[in-house]
């Protein structure tokens, strides 16, 4: 963990630094927004950033989505000042820590943001054999790549490789290829000059400099366009980058991992990948199976997500009970690991009793209402009837949001479901919203 602090804390950064420290966390100081945004330019990265309420904290966080650092904010201030957190919490901020600083308070915001990169859950024979891989490979530095469908955890099991490897001192970078549109990928990669092209307002590190001592994981490599793959196949071969605009290479060492959740050998043929870069990357191969081919890990991972979303949400723990965990583990999963994620996630705000019951999972495809009493058959018009009238367009915009909205705003999972490429639903989306369509929000972090 890598806490970047803005300011003086009222004081209180000593103390604040140190309750952090001992945490585990890595902590720097930057005097005001601007030094906060020469350091990330740098190289030197955060993931999570500790301001004072005091601060411009809407700048700031303009600022990083402009750039593209997906850093979460946190605005600290006095206890008494309550209209400064409202404020801070509209800016943008994620949370508000009142000071002077509460060691457990603090110590549950970092172990917030580390949670989802420290452990891997599962009891399948399919997975520990997954696992045994990873523990095989991960002393090399041998190239990686993880394939799997959307939502199998490819991203979990390269941190697992990250944390098991000799470079675990180093940062773990990901770079969501998929995410990033073509025209800023390249320097998101390898950085750029300042005046490079319009919008380097300054010198920016790529991602590849960042991760020097480290693992770089190239995540859905490939969306990625075939004039930059080319780039990027000198870069694994010489182990040096050219900035955008700069005169020199700079030399890089990088362990990489990739993933993919499409079949490569069948993109090499198709003539959208390359056939060089896939060598390169497949040294090893790891293969994440569905979760369909390992049910033994539905029931322990369900109750992860049970308790991570009581806790979330306030609510207390309830149970897991025998009827409810039968219709999770009947179930296909199409959207696998992320979409019992979101399901549980559905199931902690609707459940009522002690234990969880049927009626509280809603998966896809459930003819229920959020009570659980089936919905009359009255209700329910033939498909034909439905459809009969519709223009193509519009029956394909209700699938869309529709499934968007089962997702909780997840794009790389409803994008799964759908049979389709997040560039094509991100670009769906996109023409929705400039018709003036309520489009659903990504959920925090995601995509």
């Amino acid at each position: 963990m890598r806490l970047l602090i803005i300011g003086d804390l009222y004081g209180q950064i000593g103390a604040a630094s140190q309750i952090a420290r001992s945490r585990g966390a890595k902590v720097a100081h930057v005097a005001d927004i601007e030094g906060a945004m020469n350091t990330l330019r740098s190289g030197q990265g955060a993931d999570l950033i500790m301001i004072e309420v005091r601060e411009d904290i809407e700048k700031l966080v303009t600022l990083l989505m402009r750039e593209r650092f997906n850093i979460p904010v946190i605005a600290c201030g006095v206890q008494s000042d309550k209209d400064a957190a409202v404020k801070a919490i509209k800016s943008g901020a994620k949370e508000y820590i009142p000071l002077p600083p509460n060691e457990e308070l603090i110590a549950a915001v970092l172990e917030a943001i580390t949670e989802e990169t420290q452990s891997v859950i599962f009891a399948s024979a399919a997975m520990a054999k997954a696992i045994g891989l990873a523990d095989q490979i991960a002393p090399s530095d041998a190239s990686v790549m993880i394939t799997g469908e959307s939502g199998t955890g490819k991203e979990v099991i390269a941190r697992y490789i990250h944390k098991k490897s000799k470079r675990s001192g180093g940062q773990m970078i990901t770079v969501n290829c998929a995410a990033i549109p073509e025209n800023l990928l390249e320097s998101e990669l390898f950085g750029h000059e300042k005046g490079a092209f319009t919008g380097a307002v300054a010198r920016r590190i790529g991602k590849f400099e960042e991760a020097d001592g480290g693992t770089i994981l190239l995540d859905e490599i490939s969306e990625m366009d075939l004039r930059l793959q080319a780039k990027l196949l000198r870069v694994l071969q010489e182990r040096e980058v050219d900035r955008i605009g700069g005169n020199k290479p700079v030399k890089v060492n990088i362990r990489v991992l990739a993933t993919s959740n499409r079949n490569l050998q069948e993109t090499v043929k198709n003539g959208s990948f390359r056939e060089d870069l896939y060598f390169r990357l497949n040294v090893i191969s790891l293969g994440m199976p569905a979760l369909r081919d390992r049910r033994g890990d539905i029931k322990p991972l369900a109750e992860h997500f049970i308790e991570k979303y009581s806790k979330a949400n306030g609510l207390p723990v309830r149970k897991l009970g025998d009827a409810a965990l039968a219709k999770l583990t009947q179930y296909a999963w199409p959207g696998n690991v992320r979409e019992l994620e979101n399901a549980m996630h559905r199931t902690i705000l609707l459940a009522t009793g002690k234990d969880i019951e049927p009626d509280a999972i809603l998966l896809q495809g459930d003819n229920t209402t959020t009570s659980g009493e089936p919905q009359a058959s009255g209700n329910i018009q033939p498909i034909s009837n439905k459809l009969v009238g519709r223009t193509v367009d519009s029956v394909e915009q209700e699938l869309i949001i529709d499934t968007l909205n089962h997702c909780l705003g997840n794009r790389t999972h409803a994008a799964n479901i759908l049979g389709i490429s997040i560039r094509t639903l991100r670009n769906k989306l996109k023409q929705y919203s400039e018709q003036g369509m309520a489009v659903p929000l990504p959920p925090t972090g995601t995509e």
